[in-house]
């Protein structure tokens, strides 16, 4: 069967379409997805503003008539922190569905957690033991740690690369030493508020790493670029991404955008988001992680495929 997933995150709004069947590969056909930012559409009140609310309905319309061209017999959406977190969530989704017809899954950040990590295992397989799983978002930081499919303890925190640069904006495109020890101690904090439950499942065989943002950041620090194939195993060593972080404090979002693997959309979040998972992998003593180029889509369409009768 071929299937749709409309994935509305923080950064993008993406729809995936893949041929897909129980106990098989979903093989992607079509990807389609604009930058729609939609943290960054929150007003001062906390709500999603009428012009984002209102890009939002339209693009995931213009996903009907994609679904449909491509010939997608079952057509799936879910929305993650950006809306979740927004004060007219219901608003927003009803706006959705009366417009294009589709009724947007609101994600819990758990189950952020638990679906990527559910990706993450289908990729790597039950030969990679116990599992420690990072995915970082534009809005939430996401930590998952386990041993079967069902991840045995996860995390979701408001860590997200979107998120916290939208924190460092307001100190200009070269924020103060300061400025950035502050933000670091924070991440930090936060982080160290879950690390207990998280390795208390036991020291992981093999670490991962998945997100558009970590796949930039292993391209920066060495690893294949895209071009060669989702087969090529990738890396990221903490000592390479801990020489970047001050570099890329150093950088304009322009100069960072002429790095290796960095988008002109993405390089104004790549030290937020540097900054986050070097955090992550100095706290939980990770010297090097896996990219896995599986992620919460995947683990959305696994999840739907295992209901499917065979």
């Amino acid at each position: 069967m071929r299937l749709g997933v409309i994935d509305v995150g923080s950064n993008t709004v993406h729809l995936l379409v893949v041929d897909a069947h129980p106990g098989a590969h979903p093989l992607p056909d079509y990807s389609h997805k604009v930058d729609l930012r939609l943290a960054e559409q929150l007003t001062p009140d906390g709500t999603i503003s009428p012009e984002g609310a209102a890009r939002l309905s339209t693009f995931v319309r213009d996903c009907t008539e994609v679904a449909e061209s491509r010939g997608v017999s079952e057509l799936m959406g879910f929305a993650t922190s950006a809306i979740r977190e927004a004060n007219n969530t219901d608003e927003v989704l009803e706006q959705v569905r009366r417009d294009s017809g589709v009724r947007l899954q609101v994600l819990s950040g758990d189950n952020e957690a638990r679906l990527t990590f559910l990706a993450a295992r289908r990729w790597f397989g039950w030969s990679s033991g116990r599992l420690f799983l990072i995915d970082i978002g534009g809005g939430s930081l996401e930590l998952g740690a386990g041993i079967d499919e069902d991840a045995d303890a996860v995390a979701s925190l408001p860590l997200g690369a979107g998120r916290l640069t939208q924190e460092l904006q307001q100190f200009g495109d070269n924020p103060s030493d300061a400025d950035l020890k502050e933000l670091r101690k924070r991440i930090r904090s936060e982080i160290a508020s879950v690390h207990r439950p998280i390795v208390k499942v036991g020291a992981p065989d093999r670490v991962v790493g998945t997100s558009k943002t970590i796949r930039s950041l292993g391209r920066l620090c060495g690893a294949a670029p895209q071009a060669d194939g989702p087969y090529v195993p990738r890396t990221l060593a903490r000592a390479d991404l801990t020489e970047w972080v001050p570099k890329l404090a150093a950088m304009t979002p322009v100069e960072r955008a002429n790095l290796p693997g960095i988008s002109t959309s993405r390089a104004p979040q790549m030290l937020a988001g540097a900054m986050v998972i070097e955090a992550v992998m100095e706290l939980f003593d990770v010297d090097q992680l896996d990219i896995c180029p599986w992620a919460l889509r995947e683990g959305f369409i696994l999840r739907r495929l295992d209901g499917l009768d065979y």
